[in-house]
């Protein structure tokens, strides 16, 4: 879920982008000569089972084979959106190449940081992102807004942060109201330099249902 990019002539606050950079350079990211991963993968949803093989070597280069096609792409969407959050990449290449500015209004999550042009506010507090704001609008798709709230994290070998619990508040920009809301929990295994995807639990609520979803990751290969 990346933010569209438009112009902003908001001038840049020097010190809110070295409060995001920080937050940025404390994140965990896989390595700079990261090559990819392969895995056997479980996915539970609800007690169905079904089981196949992953690899990962980019956000766009994701193979996932299970059983059950329509688990699959779910499945390999997953892991597109692991891949892009622990992929390594610059902070002048994310966030840092928008205007910021910041604003201290007391939330217990910590300073308001907008991110001009991207229709996007965080909140930053003790160098990690706890709260991420982001309204979304692609052509052929309803506009919708969503917020992820940073529940827990573990520190790895590197000392950098990796986030364990999060809740996903899915809703409408036009007139607010709650669509969905997911809970993922992840947990992680050092492999080489890599801290790669052991399990992830999704809760959610789909066709009049809560639905939980497992993925169980086993025999990680670095590529």
């Amino acid at each position: 879920m990346q933010p569209t990019h438009a112009p902003s002539t908001v001038a840049d606050d020097p010190q809110a982008r070295d409060l995001l950079r920080r937050a940025f350079e404390a994140t965990a990211r896989w390595p700079k000569d990261f090559q990819g991963f392969t895995a056997d993968l479980t996915v539970n949803v609800n007690g169905k089972e079904t089981s196949g093989s992953v690899m990962v070597k980019s956000p766009r280069e994701v193979s996932v084979q299970l059983g059950d096609s329509e688990i699959q792409k779910w499945a390999q969407e997953q892991l597109g959106m692991i891949a892009v959050h622990r992929g390594p990449r610059t902070f002048e290449e994310s966030d840092g190449k928008y205007s910021l500015t910041m604003e201290e209004d007391g939330h217990p999550f910590g300073t308001k940081l907008t991110i001009h042009g991207s229709n996007s506010f965080y909140r930053v507090n003790n160098n990690r992102i706890t709260q991420i704001n982001r309204k979304m609008a692609h052509p052929g798709m309803n506009p919708f807004a969503f917020t992820i709230n940073v529940e827990e994290s573990a520190v790895t070998q590197d000392q950098k942060h990796l986030t364990t619990k999060y809740t996903v508040y899915y809703y409408s920009p036009t007139d607010g109201k709650l669509t969905n809301v997911e809970s993922f929990t992840d947990t992680h295994i050092r492999v080489g330099a890599c801290d790669l995807p052991a399990t992830r639990r999704i809760i959610t609520y789909e066709n009049n249902q809560v639905i939980v979803k497992n993925l169980t990751f086993k025999n990680h290969k670095l590529l």
